[in-house]
């Protein structure tokens, strides 16, 4: 097991967090999400980086205000796949579901991950 993994499991059951104190900072441990997190944010910097080129070659401000808009909307996503991972993450590790109730939360946070971006 990684050491962030482990320093990370060790933070979400501290004495703290399990007399309810408040919450330990934590790391999103799912491999498989921070791999897509990562890999929408590589999308997002080339989007900026394509914002300098179009600045830099002096395309008009119409056009740089869309691609503006589209990295804004990239990153609010991305943060919110984030979160939604991470309560995912940590209602796993506090509730201890089984593979049914695994099922059932992770298709309640789909519909919540859903229901929040329409927000935006």
């Amino acid at each position: 097991m990684p050491a962030e993994a482990t320093r990370s499991r060790k933070a979400a059951t501290s004495p703290a967090t399990a007399a309810g104190e408040g919450c330990a900072p934590t790391v999103l441990t799912d491999s498989d999400s921070r791999t897509e997190i990562l890999n929408r944010l590589r999308r997002a910097e080339g989007q900026l980086r394509g914002i300098q080129r179009m600045i830099e070659e002096g395309e008009p401000c119409l056009k740089i205000g869309q691609q503006f808009s589209a990295v804004r909307k990239a990153l609010d996503s991305t943060y919110l796949r984030m979160t939604v991972c991470f309560m995912e993450q940590e209602l796993e590790q506090r509730l201890v579901p089984g593979d049914e109730q695994k099922a059932d939360l992770s298709a309640m946070m789909k519909d919540m991950e859903t229901l929040l971006a329409r927000m935006g």
